[in-house]
């Protein structure tokens, strides 16, 4: 709750600590349908493209007394790991897209009304981005150079911070309706950047700007007997604020741009039940969710809707220590897309892919009460 909604933290009359790790096993490809080069779609292909992740997670809440309880969590948000051959042919596209973020979020919740809660946070989030891109196919066109050549390399990383807000209504102790937000988080990348294009091959600072997206979410929980309850959600996802990856820099030129390339992202929604049956020592639970395309499909940020099966399930060892495991399969459609590569400032070659993939997540989370 404290990642979702910190109002919920009024719920809890006992300091509890929870320390939780997931490991995420993606399987995405994407395979050639026109190849504007060598006339080769099979050339394109490339499988394996995002790199498997472990994510640590830490939360603790800490009840003041009957109306205040403070938290904090540490815990990642967004990520993305989308790596490429060092050879492959659209290597000016594809190449490694690297960013990694973790968020640190205290936060505080006030019981109200014995029915309503309201709960906020401040966070504090550090992010580092990787992009490298290689020659590929332009290497031709620019004296020969192998395709594994390095076109350019971008490495920085930078603190951002924002805040989180909400609420939660309790009809009774079996049924509850939330309603939060995130803040966006603007992120001002400072670090080096080396291009074969640009400032003559030579490391130079440079500054990039991502925005991570606000979120709105609601949501709610019904126990409609003493075993089974179920649970929703609707989260709105701020993507239209992400329009375009550009790196500067006073010695990249007259316009100052090291790398620039447009994204075109819209805003998406995630929805999502799930069920809960409750057992003397052992609650289960199985959910699903639909979580809509936001972006146009790229090389680099290969994003199609997603759909989410989920079970999982808490074990209570005493009356202060509990376990979690859940298990998610994340399945995503088939997409086919288009990848221009510039050859010049106004020029430039169409690729087709089609790309398809899965992802697998295994968590487990420990939890004591104080």
């Amino acid at each position: 709750v404290i990642a979702r909604n910190p109002a919920a933290m009024s719920r809890f009359d006992r300091a509890e600590l929870s320390i939780l790790g997931s490991y995420i096993v993606p399987d995405a490809e994407v395979h050639g349908v026109k190849d504007p080069v060598q006339g080769k779609p099979s050339r394109l292909d490339s499988s394996d493209i995002i790199n498997d992740g472990f994510v640590p997670t830490f939360y603790y809440i800490q009840p003041v007394n009957d109306k205040i309880a403070v938290g904090l969590g540490m815990f990642s948000g967004y990520g993305l790991v989308s790596e490429y051959e060092k050879d492959y042919e659209v290597g000016a596209a594809g190449g490694k897209t690297d960013l990694l973020t973790y968020n640190i979020n205290p936060s505080i919740s006030f019981k109200a009304t014995d029915k309503l809660s309201l709960g906020a946070g401040f966070d504090a989030t550090y992010a580092k981005a990787t992009l490298e891109r290689n020659v590929g196919d332009l290497g031709a066109g620019l004296g020969g150079l192998p395709a594994n050549t390095q076109l350019f390399l971008l490495e920085g990383d930078t603190w951002g911070y924002g805040w989180n807000a909400g609420a939660l209504f309790e009809f009774n102790e079996n049924h509850r309706i939330g309603l939060a937000y995130r803040s966006k988080i603007d992120l001002d990348f400072e670090g080096d950047f080396t291009g074969v294009l640009k400032n003559g091959g030579q490391k130079t600072a440079a500054t990039l700007d991502i925005s991570l997206p606000a979120t709105a979410e609601f949501s709610g929980y019904h126990k409609l007997n003493q075993n089974f309850a179920i649970s929703y959600s609707a989260l709105w996802t701020q993507w239209s604020d992400f329009t375009e990856l550009k790196a500067l820099s006073s010695n990249c030129g007259a316009n100052q741009e090291c790398f620039s390339k447009e994204e075109k992202y819209d805003d998406n929604m995630r929805y999502s039940v799930g069920t809960e049956y409750y057992l003397d020592d052992v609650t289960l639970r199985a959910g699903f969710a639909y979580d809509e395309q936001a972006g146009e499909t790229t090389l680099s940020i290969p994003d199609t809707d997603r759909y989410w099966y989920t079970a999982g399930a808490t074990y209570k060892a005493n009356q202060d220590l509990s376990f979690d495991f859940a298990l998610a399969y994340i399945f995503t459609k088939e997409i086919k897309f288009t990848e221009t590569v510039p050859t010049s400032p106004t020029t430039g070659l169409e690729y087709g892919f089609e790309g398809k993939g899965d992802a697998y997540i295994a968590s487990a989370q420990m939890n004591y009460r104080f």
